[in-house]
């Protein structure tokens, strides 16, 4: 069956050419051959840029594969020296983390582990919108008060100097776990291990704060244990021996490390048990599920399936997950629910549900996050209304760039994000409050907003703001958002441009009607599990014939469609299409290509393979 070819815009709905995601159409031919899988499967391989000797290491991301010895990691050995002390010592250690899942997950990751082995340790999530973003000299002078010895910061402090110098200034120091981009000049900290400090030279930038915080862990871990903290230091098999000895050197003839006479009636806890929070952490702070991040994923579904984190578990009832975990579920039922205290209730609500150990206790969290995101969803819904008649004004911008008085600072980051969908360009959204616009901005690949950001600030037009490269948050004076807008266009336009010419609908492979089923869907997953940096497979159905049309709650389309033969039978669904080009074509034209992906479909306790339809083509 010849692969169906579009070299240029019209031959499809959206009006972008289909390309296949791999060039070298010989290679999947070759792993399917010299691994024995299937050449659908090969195909995505291929598209990942998975060689030929690489295709057992990502089919099985282990950590063993990935995980690099931490102290690789400028400050990482100041970071954990300052924890050793303050563990040894029994100083109250105050854990300042931000308050959205990454915040959340990167709190919960160091309460766990510093909780399970004795440590005095106590979280602070700041007030969304009355203290905002990082840490403050007023949360550094209480928690100073309260007795506090040692500040960790978790998805934020970089560019905390203010906050900082005064903790200096009282004695207590800080380290700093990050993965925000930083202007060069860094707080006078005791320890800042972020790497996307500007002067540090890892390649695992594209860790979130909770995968830092994880890399924490295993370093001083590996320190204590070197110092007999431990009552039980026996080896872990598996991937624990790379997670928690992978920076093991000092070894006996049997190649077993060294360790020092146990001097503690303290267990040493299990990491890995920990990597559900890593996963949850990672993907809702959106990082490519590449390398590592893929590994701690991929690993930490499986810990998530076990349910042995109670707030976790009691979060999934609560909503109504009832299959095992996979990335969506993470992203968009238990992630918004944790950030929903962060939004419109209590920021610290995330935290206390994951290191919650009293079942009503967490029930009662769970109940209280559903019935937030429930209210979240609705003041999303004004906001976003009210946006996107702005941004339709600016559709032929380089930049989306909206505000206004009234808008609620808890949803703005998710409308930004809507709105980047919408028009494929970045999108940043200002609540106005007398006189002070808080912002959030979210970006498209190869468009870098933390570092626009960062320009808008040296350039005098923002009080103070930060991010990476796809997500960023900054505070401007309302007479400065006209002039900000100017200078985001003129900084991004470029950039942008280069990002709308490349534009093409990837896909992976042909796929028939017939081979959609159930038992393809488990091959595809093998290559997952999938999100940014490892998308979804996408597949071309050729010639599939339009059988049977249905307008779902009248904007939907649900669709039967079966091959030339007439011999097999596949459901589909297209969403949002009524008024657009594609749901014209899908419901005119009887005959055509269909670009989508497979996914499974559960209903009334049964399940069979549905194509979910993003684009069609004129046979």
């Amino acid at each position: 069956m010849p692969v169906p070819t579009f070299h240029s815009t019209g031959h499809s709905a959206s009006g972008l050419p289909w390309q296949l995601r791999h060039e070298d159409v010989r290679l999947p031919l070759a792993m399917a051959q010299q691994h024995g899988i299937s050449e659908l499967l090969a195909g995505i391989l291929a598209g990942r840029g998975v060689t030929l000797d690489g295709v057992p290491h990502f089919l099985h991301p282990s950590l063993r594969d990935y995980l690099p010895d931490p102290f690789h990691l400028r400050d990482m050995d100041k970071a954990v020296a300052r924890l050793v002390q303050a563990i040894e010592r029994r100083e109250r250690i105050a854990v300042f983390g931000d308050y959205d899942v990454d915040g959340a997950t990167s709190t919960a990751l160091l309460m766990q582990y510093l909780g399970s082995i004795g440590a005095q340790v106590v979280p602070y999530i700041p007030d969304r919108m009355k203290e905002g973003y990082g840490p403050t000299v007023a949360a550094f002078e209480a928690l100073i008060g309260q007795g506090a010895k040692l500040l960790v910061t978790v998805d934020c402090g970089t560019l905390a100097h203010a906050p900082i110098a005064y903790a200096q200034e009282r004695g207590v120091d800080v380290i700093v776990l990050d993965h925000h981009l930083s202007d060069g000049a860094l707080p006078n900290a005791c320890a800042i291990v972020n790497p996307n400090r500007v002067d540090e030279t890892s390649e695992h930038r594209q860790l979130a704060a909770v995968g830092v915080t994880f890399l924490t862990l295993v370093a001083l871990n590996s320190r204590l244990r070197e110092a007999g903290f431990f009552k039980s230091a026996s080896l872990r098999g598996g991937e624990a021996d790379a997670a928690i000895q992978s920076d093991e050197q000092d070894t006996s003839s049997s190649g077993l490390p060294r360790r020092a006479a146990p001097r503690n009636d303290v267990r040493e806890p299990n990491l890995l048990a920990l990597l559900d929070i890593v996963a949850l952490g990672t993907v809702c702070d959106v990082m490519p599920l590449t390398g590592l991040n893929r590994a701690f994923v991929a690993q930490g579904l499986k810990v998530m399936a076990q349910r042995k984190n109670l707030g976790l578990s009691v979060l999934s009832d609560v909503a109504r997950m009832d299959e095992a975990p996979n990335v969506y579920h993470l992203g968009f039922l238990l992630g918004p629910r944790i950030n929903a205290g962060g939004r419109v209730g209590k920021s610290s609500l995330g935290v206390e549900l994951l290191t919650s150990q009293d079942e009503a206790a967490a029930r009662g969290i769970a109940a209280t996050l559903d019935t937030h995101n429930a209210e979240r969803q609705a003041i999303e819904a004004g906001v976003l209304e009210q946006a996107l008649a702005l941004a339709e004004q600016q559709a032929n911008m380089p930049v989306i760039l909206v505000a206004s008085e009234g808008w609620h600072q808890g949803v703005i980051g998710i409308v930004a994000g809507r709105l980047k969908e919408k028009f494929s360009r970045p999108a940043m959204v200002v609540a106005l409050e007398n006189g002070i616009g808080k912002a959030s901005g979210r970006s498209v690949p190869g468009v870098d907003m933390g570092a626009a950001v960062h320009g808008a600030i040296a350039e005098g037009l923002l009080i103070a703001g930060g991010g990476h490269a796809m997500a960023a948050g900054f505070s401007v004076e309302a007479g400065n958002v006209a002039a900000l807008h100017a200078y985001m266009m003129r900084r991004m336009e470029a950039a942008v441009a280069a990002y709308n010419e490349a534009r093409v609908m990837k896909y992976d492979g042909l796929l028939s009607v017939g081979g959609a089923s159930l038992d393809t869907l488990e091959e595809i997953a093998l290559a997952g599990p999938y999100g940014l940096g490892n998308p979804s497979p996408r597949f071309v159905l050729p010639n599939a014939q339009i059988q049977h049309r249905k307008v779902m709650k009248e904007k939907h389309l649900k669709l039967v469609v079966g091959d030339a033969s007439g011999t097999a039978r596949l459901d589909a669904v297209a969403f949002n299409v009524i008024d657009t080009p594609l749901g014209a074509w899908l419901m005119a034209e009887r005959s055509l290509h269909l670009l989508g992906e497979l996914k499974r479909n559960s209903w009334q306790g049964k399940e069979s393979a549905q194509f979910l339809v993003s684009d069609a083509a004129r046979v």
